[in-house]
């Protein structure tokens, strides 16, 4: 089959979304078999494959042709900046309506568990050094090296948590009633079917994306970086939405927090590897628009971790970032992306300067074994 390229940007984009649900109802039953701080990880992790297959192969041609080198770090900047500019406002204020419905009082502010710094930590350390990417127009491979080597510390520091039971709704819940061998085996033909899927789609489903937009008139670049993020985290934004409207604001906060970490470590230093085996050199470099575009989503990074450091995600702190998300789509130059950063910039500042007793324990938490800043 060689459908036109909307009907193939339509076909593609629906089975990239099915196997992502098929991947993260699996990764939630497997919490019964993979407990404790790991779990979560786990899952936010899965959840997110379908969205490093496009990613990766943009990054991979662009290793043999340039003219996908402008895609390379689209769908990465756009996924980053739709988690914490969507994903996180929405859980707060889900979680904030939740409560009070419950509660029958006023609620202002969701709470984070102490052992959400450690998460806090790992973001807030490869967010800064995120900056070095449009400070150089570049990701050269021995950053990516050094991304990927903070990522294995993340999953080797989260393995030391507590065990937890999981606490699974819906399709995940049913799958993980059935007998521990049949859960197993349910659990492992889902993954396999996904990732089979998602190997067969991810590039007609990139492509698609370039040639839809010719065809359909509309910015390639746009296409590239908000179209296929909304695919393939839409089941991790529905299992985070499910969570906060069932009063689980925390655990769901924790979920999209952890793939905050996945994208900005696991994500960002597996491109320059995929260029490279593309027939790339040792770095992906970067033209004006992606730096810019790489400059928001580090800005905006800082912002929300600055904001709750304290472990308090107030509903303004999640307004602020939903109302500069959606300004985003109305500026079109590069003086008006540089104004953005800059706001992103302040409010991180001042968001710092009123939370810098907790800036230290955020920053040592990954290295500490209670998780709070203290050994």
């Amino acid at each position: 089959m060689h459908p036109n390229p909307i009907a193939a940007l339509l076909i593609y984009g629906a089975a990239v979304v099915a196997a992502s649900f098929l991947l993260a109802w699996a990764a939630e039953a497997a919490q019964i078999d993979v407990s404790g701080g790991l779990a979560i990880a786990v899952l936010a992790l899965v959840v997110v494959l379908p969205e490093y297959a496009v990613d990766l192969y943009f990054a991979y041609t662009a290793g043999h042709d340039p003219a996908y080198l402008h895609y390379a770090a689209a769908n990465m900047t756009g996924s980053n900046r739709l988690l914490m500019g969507i994903g996180w406002p929405l859980v707060v204020l889900i979680s904030i309506a939740a409560a009070k419905r419950v509660t029958g009082k006023p609620v202002t502010a969701l709470a984070l568990e102490s052992g959400n710094r450690v998460e806090l930590g790992f973001l807030l350390v490869a967010g800064v050094a995120a900056f070095v990417i449009p400070a150089t127009g570049q990701i050269h491979l021995v950053f990516g090296a050094a991304l990927l080597a903070w990522f294995g510390f993340y999953l080797y520091r989260l393995t030391r948590g507590d065990v937890e039971q999981p606490d699974l709704i819906g399709t995940a819940a049913a799958i993980g009633t059935l007998p521990d061998r049949a859960r197993r085996t349910t659990v492992i033909a889902m993954v396999a079917v996904a990732a089979a899927v998602i190997v067969a789609c991810a590039e007609p489903f990139a492509n698609s994306l370039v040639h839809a937009g010719t065809e359909l008139g509309v910015d390639q670049f746009l296409l590239v970086q908000w179209v296929a993020p909304l695919a393939t985290e839409a089941p991790e934004f529905t299992i985070a939405i499910i969570f906060a409207a069932r009063g689980k604001g925390t655990a769901a906060i924790a979920m999209l927090i952890s793939s905050k970490v996945n994208q900005w470590t696991l994500l960002v230093g597996s491109l320059p590897l995929a260029y490279l085996a593309g027939g790339g050199g040792p770095a992906l470099m970067l033209d004006g628009r992606q730096v810019e575009e790489m400059l928001l989503t580090a800005t905006q990074t800082m912002m929300g971790v600055a904001l709750i450091l304290a472990l308090r995600f107030h509903r303004r702190s999640a307004a602020a970032l939903l109302a500069l998300f959606i300004i985003q789509f109305a500026i079109t130059s590069t003086q008006g992306r540089m104004i953005l950063c800059g706001v992103y910039a302040v409010v991180a500042a001042v968001a710092l300067t009123l939370n810098r007793r907790q800036l230290v324990p955020t920053v040592t938490a990954p290295f500490t074994r209670d998780g709070d800043g203290h050994r």
